[in-house]
C-alpha cells in the first residue's frame, strides 16, 4: 500500500489522491512513467517526481524513519504491508497511570512467530530492551500513540527507535469496529483461552499487587499469559483491519 500512497506529497489530500487512483495510476511506478497528468503542471510533477524517488530510495532501503515525518500517524497503517517482516507487536502493563513514579510492570513483544516477554525486576532490562527493539522496522500497538509509547518515553527515555508507530486503534473506528482490543477481538471472532478470557484491562494491575503481595507465581503466569493474548491477537486484529481499509478505499474508487 505504501507504494500506492500520494498523500505525503505537499497539496495532496485524500480526494486527490483518490483522483490519481482513478486516472489509473495505482502506485510510484506509473505516476513516474506518466509525462502529464490531467491538472498538474510540468514543474509540479517533477517537483513530485523527486519526492516520489527519495520515498522509493529510502523504501527499498528498509529506512522506515523516513516516513514518520511524511504519513500523519492515522495513516501509518500503509506500512505494515511492506515492513510486516520486520514489524514488532508491543504492549505494556504498568503500576497505575497518574503518579509520577508510575512504572512497566511487563513489557510483550511479538514478532509474529515467538513472544518476549520482559518483567520487572526480572529480565526488564533497559539495554537488553533497548537492543531487541532495534531489531524492528515498524512497531504496532493498539492505543499506543496515545498511552504504551508515550508512557515508554517518559520512563524510559530514548529507548524506543525512531521507526513508525502503526497504532491499530487509528482505523477501527474507520471500520466501525467499536472499544477496546478484547471487544474488537469478540466482533472479529477471536476468542482467548481459559480464565484470561474473562479479564480485562484493570485486572493487570490487580495481577501484579496479588503477585507483588503473596508471591505466588499463579498470579504472574495470568498476567504474562493475559499481556500474550493481547500482543498476539493484536497482530489478527492488525492484519484484519489492513485487509478491509485497502478493500474499502479500493473499491469506493474502481
Amino acid at each position: 500500500m505504501i507504494t500506492s500512497t500520494f498523500i505525503f506529497l505537499e497539496r495532496i489530500g485524500d480526494k486527490i489522491e483518490k483522483n490519481i487512483w482513478n486516472n489509473g495510476i495505482s502506485d510510484w511506478h506509473s505516476f513516474l512513467n506518466r509525462k502529464y497528468i490531467k491538472g498538474m503542471s510540468r514543474h509540479r510533477k517533477l517537483h513530485y517526481d523527486r519526492k516520489i524517488l527519495n520515498a522509493r530510495k529510502a523504501l527499498y532501503n528498509f529506512d522506515s524513519g523516513y516516513f514518520l515525518d511524511l504519513l500523519p500517524q492515522s495513516e501509518m497503517w500503509r506500512l505494515y504491508d511492506f515492513f510486516r517482516e520486520d514489524a514488532v507487536f508491543l504492549d505494556i502493563e504498568t503500576t497505575g497511570l497518574s503518579k509520577s513514579n508510575d512504572d512497566i510492570t511487563v513489557f510483550g513483544l511479538y514478532d509474529g512467530i515467538s513472544t518476549k516477554i520482559m518483567i520487572k525486576g526480572m529480565n526488564l532490562h533497559y539495554n537488553s530492551l533497548k537492543k531487541e527493539l532495534q531489531k524492528y522496522k515498524l512497531i504496532v500497538t493498539f492505543n499506543g500513540a496515545s498511552f504504551d509509547l508515550p508512557f515508554i518515553e517518559k520512563r524510559y527515555p530514548d529507548l524506543l527507535p525512531k521507526v513508525p508507530n502503526f497504532d491499530v486503534r487509528s482505523v477501527t473506528d474507520r471500520l466501525g469496529l467499536k472499544g477496546g482490543l478484547k471487544n474488537i477481538e469478540k466482533a472479529l471472532g477471536v476468542k482467548r483461552s481459559g480464565i484470561v478470557e474473562k479479564l480485562y484491562g484493570g485486572d493487570a494491575l490487580r495481577l501484579w499487587r496479588m503477585y507483588r503481595a503473596t508471591g505466588d507465581d499463579y498470579y504472574l503466569n495470568l498476567l504474562v499469559e493475559y499481556n500474550e493474548c493481547d500482543i498476539i491477537n493484536l497482530k489478527i486484529v492488525a492484519e484484519h483491519c489492513v485487509k478491509k481499509i485497502k478493500e474499502k478505499m479500493f473499491n469506493l474508487f474502481h
